[in-house]
């Protein structure tokens, strides 16, 4: 479930209106940014980028980011992207970097309906004018997976089996563990999971090595645990991105973006279960100023 708080009726003008005025003379009006775009769904945001540009012929996205800055300025950016732009902005970032960082792909790849990633990847190619298969020339990321909740027990069976012959040949790559995690539906490929821990008595993400110098077969990991359980994916993301010493500050801000509209409030319970504090007390801790209080609207908070 969705954590952010969005009010049954909304005007999209009046909330333009606001957000010029919070933008506008000395000094930006944070807060009234916060308010408005904190408690707006994604089509709403929509609605309210088009109306800001009708009333002032002038791009709303633009102008936030002159206003604003920091961690502050990248999650309002982020949030207020449509989601299949947003994810594109994330894969591109993510690729470009030194060091690519593979959790973006796989987050996108494997928590995105079909419908979903074919937008990013539209998105995509909108934005940067090449494809994103073609800067990243990854399986989960164009294939067309199955979407329904049937689950084909012999075939988990199966399929199963040949996963754990791949593994123990230490044939990570072969064409059989590409083809069974870049196009079985998330249903079938839990059951799958299943029947590996069943006959193996172990899971498939701990047998495979965790050499993460190995660029695929770490990518491979993300991957399986991502598909597995999200969820569980998830929460473990926000917990190394909080703990230790300083805060990642970009895997934080990506969850609470891409999640709030999804499954943050099962994330947050999961994190409070497993960490034995709430996910809110957690960032309010490790975060401040105005990047706080726009995470912890996102959370579900008044601030």
């Amino acid at each position: 479930m969705a954590t952010i708080d969005v009010p049954e009726q909304v005007s999209v003008l009046a909330d333009a209106e606001a957000l010029r005025k919070a933008c506008k003379g000395w000094g930006t009006d944070e807060k009234a940014i916060i308010s408005v775009l904190g408690h707006r769904n994604a089509v709403q945001r929509k609605q309210i980028r088009l109306a800001y540009e009708d009333l002032y012929q002038e791009d709303l996205i633009k102008r936030l980011e002159s206003e604003l800055s920091g961690d502050f300025e990248k999650a309002v950016y982020r949030w207020i992207l449509d989601p299949a732009d947003r994810d594109a902005v994330l894969a591109n970032v993510a690729i470009k970097k030194l060091s690519p960082d593979h959790h973006v792909i796989v987050e996108i790849s494997c928590t995105r309906s079909p419908e979903e990633l074919l937008a990013v990847r539209r998105a995509y190619q909108a934005r940067y004018k090449h494809s994103l298969e073609e800067d990243l020339l990854v399986a989960l990321v164009s294939a067309f997976r199955y979407y329904g909740e049937e689950i084909n027990t012999t075939l988990a069976k199966s399929e199963a089996k040949k996963l754990h012959e791949a593994i123990k040949d230490k044939k990570f790559g072969n064409e059989d563990v590409i083809r069974i995690l870049s196009t079985r539906s998330i249903s079938q490929l839990q059951a799958t999971f299943n029947c590996y821990r069943e006959e193996e008595g172990t899971s498939i993400s701990k047998n495979l090595p965790k050499d993460l110098s190995e660029e695929y077969i770490a990518t491979l990991r993300m991957a399986v645990r991502c598909l597995k359980d999200p969820k569980k994916y998830f929460e473990k993301v926000l917990r190394r991105s909080i703990e230790g010493i300083g805060t990642d500050e970009d895997a934080l801000t990506r969850v609470i973006v891409t999640r709030a509209e999804k499954d943050l409030k099962e994330i947050k319970e999961l994190y409070h279960k497993r960490n034995n504090v709430p996910l809110d007390i957690a960032v309010d801790k490790e975060t401040s100023g105005d990047y706080k209080d726009m995470l912890l609207t996102l959370l579900g908070n008044e601030v």
